[in-house]
């Protein structure tokens, strides 16, 4: 236990502290963005930010990964607000949590498996376009020196690492840039543009809402929108980092986390949450490896609102867009364009209609859904394709099957027998199929029926250990039948 802890917490303190202010000073501008999206108040977005990112950090399910206000989650709660109003959404928000710690205890998180590699590809490229597209609006169309700052940034986070490795590069290009900003007053957009900043902690309140069946039935409906869409963005970005990082981490402890923390922010007067991937990107990438980070990530956000928040409105926005476009470069799988020209074509079909729905909706979450169920569709399809050989000997017919026999495959089978047969002796073979289901049971049951009435033999033969089961369970026919 306390080896874990250490391992968690104490593994290269000063990388992982460098780490988390470089996530800080890029959640800012993100959390007021999130907060006017919302419609709410952007200290709203900053409040749930530095709550979500301490809380996460000691009950998260994955060390080094950033949980904060996103946009996925802001876009559910537009109408909650719009038609009313900020206590409503807070109440929804505990309810987002109560959901996702019940997603936890019911290991949701299991799920995870299901989703096909392809759709985590298309996660991923999706992902990073909608992190690019977002910072178009900050650095295109602006002035001159905007674009001055943006190539700046990018040169000293790309270059500097060669020489130079002992403070992150992003943090070194905040610094430099942000000066060079004070000392010319270069004509650029900056935080302070975006929204005020208030320099005041938090408050523990509850939601001033009716506590009654008709609040419930006006937040359940978000709750549970919020819970999914968080959980799916939080999983997926936790395997990302996973992989990323050759670790594991638990979904289901994850799941609960989420929960507590978004339930610890709706009583703070925030909005809802989940883990982003671009900051988490930003985290790894510094050399992030524990949850130190993310607890300086919200601690270091929290001080930079309450003690240097007039400096804080100073910070070049091109510098911070800079450092996300960074971000969505090394998001972006660039071998995806490998694996559309050598992968099956379904497993492709499904990459690029994740990413055409993700882009298209804005909703990663049913991105990810659809992808799953396409996936699914195309490889129940690519696995229903039966194949029935016969022998015939005298009034002897043996049918060889081979293949899954389940829902989907029933009429492929069907339509390869004879089922005007009359005064045979019928042999199936099932040494090389295998029955899955009730519909592949009944399909048997079935055709020992049909033959039976036209004065057939039937018998079913060599089915495996696992199909003879199902078989005896739940067929109809008498077991003579059976060999």
């Amino acid at each position: 236990m306390l080896n874990k802890l250490k391992s968690e917490w104490l593994t290269a303190p000063g990388t992982n502290v460098l780490a988390g202010i470089v996530v800080a000073l890029a959640l800012i501008p993100e959390a007021i963005s999130f907060s006017i999206i919302a419609g709410v108040d952007p200290m709203v977005g900053l409040y749930s930010s530095f709550i979500i990112a301490v809380v996460i950090s000691f009950v998260g399910g994955r060390p080094a990964m950033i949980s904060a206000a996103t946009g996925s989650v802001a876009l559910v709660i537009v109408p909650l607000v719009k038609d009313h109003g900020v206590q409503y959404l807070l109440a929804a928000t505990i309810l987002m949590g109560i959901i996702q710690i019940i997603f936890g205890i019911l290991k949701i998180g299991r799920l995870m498996k299901f989703i096909p590699n392809s759709v985590m590809i298309g996660f991923v490229n999706a992902l990073a376009i909608m992190i690019f597209m977002t910072q178009i609006k900050h650095i295109f169309g602006i002035s001159i020196p905007t674009y001055l700052f943006v190539i700046s940034t990018l040169l000293i986070i790309y270059l500097l690492p060669r020489v130079f490795n002992k403070v992150p590069a992003p943090l070194v290009a905040i610094i430099l840039l942000t000066i060079t900003y004070l000392i010319t007053g270069a004509k650029v957009e900056t935080v302070g543009d975006l929204g005020a900043i208030n320099r005041s902690l938090p408050q523990f309140f509850i939601p001033d809402v009716p506590f009654n069946l008709q609040t419930l039935q006006i937040i359940f409906p978000y709750s549970l929108s919020m819970a999914i869409v968080g959980l799916v963005e939080s999983l997926l970005t936790a395997r990302i980092v996973d992989q990323a990082t050759d670790t594991y981490s638990s979904k289901n402890q994850e799941s609960r986390g989420q929960g507590i923390a978004n339930v610890v922010t709706g009583f703070f007067g925030a909005m809802g949450g989940c883990a982003m991937i671009g900051q988490s990107v930003i985290n790894v990438r510094s050399g992030a490896t524990t949850r130190l980070s993310t607890f300086t990530a919200g601690i270091f956000l929290i001080i930079l609102i309450i003690i240097f928040g007039d400096w804080v409105v100073q910070i070049p926005m091109p510098i911070l867009a800079a450092i996300m476009v960074m971000v969505s470069i090394g998001t972006f799988d660039w071998r995806s364009f490998k694996f559309i020209k050598k992968a099956p074509r379904t497993d492709a079909f499904v990459m690029i209609l994740t990413v055409a729905i993700v882009l298209i909706s804005n909703n990663l979450a049913l991105g990810v859904i659809v992808g799953v169920v396409v996936s699914a569709l195309c490889f129940a399809t690519k696995i229903s394709n039966v194949v029935v050989t016969y022998e015939e000997e005298d009034d002897t017919i043996h049918y060889y099957i081979t293949g899954q026999i389940f829902f989907v495959s029933i009429d492929s089978l069907m339509n390869q027998l004879d089922l005007e047969l009359r005064h045979k002796t019928i042999y199936l073979n099932f040494k090389d199929a295998h029955l899955w289901d009730d519909s592949a049971v009944n399909a048997i049951d079935t055709l020992i029926d049909n033959y039976h009435k036209k004065n057939n033999t039937i018998y079913v033969q060599y089915l495996n250990k696992d199909s003879r089961k199902i078989v005896n369970e739940l067929s109809k026919v008498n077991q003579q039948h059976l060999l």
